[in-house]
């Protein structure tokens, strides 16, 4: 009698098979689906372009202050500027479930997790190439201001490394809280107007309920602000505008002196405490 062997090498290949694709190739997958789409490419670019005119707006708008100082508007227009990786983070994180990609997806990789965790490797990759994109873009919009009034344009000396290092965190933080969101929220709008609201619009209702006087002293009580504004320093939008401020210009009002390092720490719990709910969700939850 003869019977139909299969040789080790054979079975062994098969039985790799059945756990799905490595982690590498996960990681390849998603970086070539991201860079196939056109909305990345054009959300970045979209976000260099404002924020260095931005930059060059706030430059020339100060530089007939005698105290001029070009750096000091590095950092200015990015606050408005990063509405771009917002956006770009909640698309990429919403964007597969919203054409129904993540079923197909998700079939391929049945443990999910090393999905998420690709994606956020992929995302957390391009957002640092927009970064340093978009930082260049600040520099370049400074410079005429800084020329027109023969002023050197620091860049090694001082706050300023500091506050590059801070842009470019900033825009990679922000683009992650955006994925994150849009990767528990599975639907773009509700995701979007999530992200808009607790990393731009917070900050500013905390701000603003926390000084009812507008700035005039004794309008109200001390705890109120103190209140509010320890609240307010541990907001994703607080804690990225920490980024980019120098320590040496001291706590913002109302707030604890939480300093850059302090507000990377801030922003970097909220990305993993909305990863770790992403995750949770994608593991409880059917993807439709």
């Amino acid at each position: 009698m003869s019977a139909t062997t299969t040789p080790r090498g054979v079975r062994t290949a098969a039985g790799a098979r059945t756990g799905g694709p490595t982690f590498g190739r996960v990681v390849a997958s998603e970086w070539t689906k991201l860079t196939s789409l056109r909305s990345p490419w054009w959300t970045g670019l979209v976000t260099v372009v404002a924020a260095g005119a931005l930059a060059f707006m706030f430059a020339t708008a100060s530089s007939v202050d005698p105290g001029f100082e070009p750096t000091r508007d590095l950092a200015t227009g990015l606050m408005l500027a990063q509405v771009g990786p917002l956006v770009l983070g909640v698309l990429l994180g919403a964007g597969e479930f919203r054409t129904g990609a993540a079923r197909t997806t998700f079939t391929l990789v049945p443990r999910r997790w090393p999905v998420l965790a690709a994606q956020t490797v992929v995302v957390a990759g391009f957002a640092l190439g927009l970064a340093v994109l978009t930082v260049a873009a600040t520099v370049v919009g400074v410079l005429p201001s800084a020329v027109s009034r023969d002023l050197p344009l620091r860049l090694t000396v001082g706050d300023t490394p500091g506050i590059l290092a801070g842009m470019v965190l900033l825009v990679v933080g922000v683009t992650l809280v955006g994925y994150a969101l849009g990767t528990l929220l599975r639907r773009t709008v509700p995701a979007l107007v999530t992200a808009l609201g607790v990393v731009l619009v917070l900050p500013i209702v905390l701000a603003m309920a926390g000084d009812p006087g507008g700035g005039t002293m004794g309008a109200a009580p001390p705890h109120s602000v103190t209140a509010l504004g320890a609240i307010g320093a541990f907001t994703p939008g607080t804690a990225g505008q920490l980024l980019t401020t120098p320590a040496s210009y001291g706590p913002m009002p109302g707030m604890p002196d939480v300093g850059p390092v302090g507000g990377g720490l801030v922003l970097g719990a909220w990305i993993v405490l909305l990863l770790t709910v992403a995750a949770v969700r994608l593991r409880t939850r059917d993807v439709r």
